[in-house]
């Protein structure tokens, strides 16, 4: 939805960010085996399946998100974008990106003193690498200049935070039936969360203040940024 050339790369901006919920999926498969048995109303794949179904699982959604950039992308695209696109991916699930947030947030479940700037830290690379990943592979693959990329990775980073406040917000407020996982569990272990920093009206703040600031973002891209910004909306005022 930013910078398009011809139909082909249209085409390429609205499919490869697809390719993050492989990795985003195979990130469920491994950490579920550790912290949920439901997820959108029915057993997580180590409950269904057994941890290493599960596990296989994961690494085989991995490695197929780099082979659908490599067989799908059309040919019409430069391949030097093509290999940013795959180094962008490779970078959102390695310890710079998602491991790295994970291995984070594992560390910090015994703290009782986790800082705002620890809890951003993780989900940064958590949360927000993969949906950098997403938007930044459009924009490249439409061929997207750099300060047009660098505006896409400032939104996406922006609508990473906000997605997890508003998971915390949810997990909170809501209840298992609604949310089709199971409500109240970062409670229950004593999670430090947005919410138990900041409170839940302290929370719902940040998570309007990430969302402008992913809005005014896309300002260099007007109304084509449209789909974008009602992305943003959603993703604070979801209800599960």
């Amino acid at each position: 939805h930013t910078h398009t050339h011809t139909h082909t790369h249209t085409r390429s901006l609205r499919c490869h960010p697809v390719v993050a919920t492989y990795p985003r999926t195979r990130s469920h498969e491994h950490t579920h085996t550790s912290d949920d048995d439901l997820r959108r109303g029915m057993p997580t794949s180590h409950v269904k399946y057994g941890e290493d179904i599960a596990i296989l699982a994961g690494d085989a959604l991995l490695s197929e998100s780099f082979a659908h950039v490599a067989k799908n992308t059309p040919k019409s695209v430069a391949p030097e974008r093509i290999v940013e696109v795959i180094r962008i991916l490779g970078d959102s699930v390695g310890p710079v990106g998602l491991a790295g947030g994970q291995v984070m947030d594992l560390e910090c479940e015994a703290k009782k003193d986790v800082t705002t700037e620890e809890l951003q830290w993780i989900h940064r690379h958590k949360t927000g690498a993969l949906l950098i990943a997403a938007v930044a592979s459009g924009a490249v693959l439409a061929g997207a200049t750099q300060a047009e990329v660098d505006a896409c990775i400032e939104y996406a980073e922006k609508i990473g935070l906000a997605f997890q406040v508003a998971d915390d917000i949810l997990d909170a407020t809501q209840t298992s039936e609604v949310l089709g996982k199971t409500a109240g569990k970062d409670e229950a272990v004593d999670k430090t969360t947005y919410v138990k920093l900041l409170g839940l009206e302290g929370a719902k703040a940040e998570a309007q203040k990430l969302r402008d600031e992913a809005v005014a973002a896309l300002e260099p891209f007007g109304e084509k940024a449209g789909p974008l910004k009602a992305l943003a909306d959603f993703i604070v005022n979801r209800n599960s």
